[in-house]
């Protein structure tokens, strides 16, 4: 017996459905993988991605995250940027 798809309420969007995401880096550019509620997270639009990283780095940085770089599915849009002063 197949169970049916559950409903979007209760699946995580695929990366169509949310393309925009941070890779996480530290100084050397070397991608970092953090636990928690700050890990993988993914947007659906540019601007909820950058109030997103505009709300969190001091969290990000605080992990070990010195500097993000942001992506639409697979295309680099910019960065790396510091989360440093």
């Amino acid at each position: 017996m197949t169970l049916p798809e559950p409903p979007t309420s209760f699946r995580h969007p695929s990366p169509t459905e949310r393309p925009w995401h941070w890779r996480l880096e530290d100084g050397a550019g070397t991608e970092v993988e953090i636990e928690g509620d700050l890990a993988g997270q993914r947007f659906a639009s540019q601007a909820d991605a950058e109030s997103w990283v505009g709300e969190t780095f001091s969290e990000l940085a605080a992990a070990g995250v010195d500097a993000v770089t942001l992506f639409e599915l697979d295309r680099q849009v910019y960065g790396p940027m510091s989360l440093h002063p």
